[in-house]
């Protein structure tokens, strides 16, 4: 599978749509590696996404988020991706997409399937205060950018895992 002619297949989405979950499939499909940023980020810092936010701020883990996906981005070995929801949010982070050899899909899920999905998280920080309302403010305001940077749409929606893996393989290759 060529993954049209891409080194490395990028998975952005809201935190719930399943970027990781799908991930996952895809890796062992395409025998690449994933390469989950939110891990990644745990793993470099030796604190987890709760702790960094808290601790340091938004701002510093959106520092991090930038650096790890220009990182991946430029590694050499093909891989899957697993972008952090909020990856986005930064024009840097759209640039780099944009300009990377890397095929971009979105999984876009509708608004009341992500709230249900993460409403079992702990480590969700945006989430603390009013997470109905935070999720569609979010998904409101992160529809467009996640269009801009998108070469591919796969719907989650009513889809299991592995549905939505094979939608991606048949949208990238």
């Amino acid at each position: 599978m060529n993954i049209c002619g891409a080194k490395h297949l990028v998975l952005i989405g809201m935190m719930g749509a399943g970027k990781s979950s799908v991930g996952r499939v895809l890796a062992r499909k395409l025998d690449r590696p994933l390469l989950d940023s939110d891990e990644l980020i745990e793993q470099r810092s030796g604190r987890t996404v709760r702790e960094i936010w808290t601790t340091d701020g938004e701002a510093e883990f959106r520092k991090l988020e930038t650096r790890t996906l220009i990182d991946v981005l430029s590694g050499d070995e093909p891989s899957v991706i697993a972008a952090a929801g909020g990856v986005v949010l930064e024009t840097a982070n759209r640039t780099v997409l944009a300009e990377s050899d890397a095929h971009v899909v979105w999984l876009l899920a509708n608004v009341e399937l992500l709230i249900d999905r993460v409403k079992s998280g702990t480590h969700r920080p945006l989430l603390d205060d009013d997470p109905d309302a935070m999720m569609r403010a979010m998904h409101r305001d992160r529809d467009e950018l996640y269009r801009d940077v998108a070469d591919a749409i796969v719907s989650v929606d009513n889809r299991s895992v592995q549905d939505v893996a094979k939608a991606v393989l048949r949208c990238a290759g």
